[in-house]
C-alpha cells in the first residue's frame, strides 16, 4: 500500500490528519533519511499493520537505505522498552528507583549503524508516541548538543503525532467494521 492509498483509507472526519500526512511527507526541514526514519520508527512504535506497510513502502520508494530502516526499527524497539522503564521511574513517588542501575541492555543506542543524530531524532519521535517525558528530555538534550534546531525536532514530533493519529483512526475504523 502506498502513502496515497493509506490516505484514501482515512475517513472524511479525519481530513486534517490526512492533510498533515501529505504535507509531512514533503517536509524539508529534515533530510530524507531523518524524515523517513522518523516516519518508520513512529509507525513501528504504534504497530498498526496497514500504516507500517504503507510507510515502509513510502520510505523505501524515497530511498531510505536498508541500514537506516533497520536503525529506525531498532529505535522503536529500544524505546519501546526504555519508555516504559523510564516513564515508570518518573511516575513512581519513591525516588530510590532512580538511583538503581537499569540493568537493561541498550547497546544499540551507542552504535545504531547510522548517524547518531538521526537515531536520536528517531528515539525522540518514538518517545513522543510512547509518552515518556524523561526520554524526550534526554534525547532532545542530546540533539541540541549536536546542533539540531528546535524546528527540526518539532518536525520529528509532528511526524510522530500524525503517524500516531493515522494509526488511531484506522484502529477505530477496523474495530467498528
Amino acid at each position: 500500500m502506498s502513502l496515497d492509498a493509506l490516505r484514501e483509507t482515512i475517513p472524511a472526519y479525519a481530513k486534517d490528519i490526512s492533510l498533515n500526512l501529505s504535507s509531512l511527507a514533503s517536509e524539508t526541514l529534515l533530510s530524507d533519511q531523518q524524515k523517513w526514519g522518523a516516519f518508520l520508527a513512529s509507525a513501528h512504535a504504534v504497530g498498526v499493520p496497514p500504516v507500517v506497510k504503507a510507510i515502509e513502502a513510502a520510505a523505501k520508494a524515497a530511498g531510505l537505505s536498508d541500514e537506516a530502516a533497520t536503525a529506525a526499527k531498532a529505535a522503536a524497539a529500544i524505546m519501546g522498552m526504555n519508555n516504559v522503564y523510564y516513564r515508570a521511574l518518573h511516575l513512581l513517588k519513591n525516588q530510590e528507583y532512580r538511583t538503581l542501575p537499569a540493568r537493561l541492555r541498550m547497546n544499540i543506542i551507542a552504535n545504531p549503524g547510522v548517524d547518531k543524530t538521526d537515531f536520536e531524532l528517531w528515539c525522540t519521535a518514538v518517545s513522543a508516541v510512547n509518552g515518556c517525558g524523561m526520554c524526550l528530555d534526554s534525547h532532545e538534550e542530546e540533539l541540541k548538543k549536536r546542533g539540531v534546531a528546535a524546528q527540526q525536532i518539532q518536525a520529528a514530533l509532528r511526524i510522530a503525532a500524525t503517524v500516531n493519529a493515522v494509526s488511531a483512526v484506522l484502529r477505530g475504523e477496523l474495530a467498528s467494521a
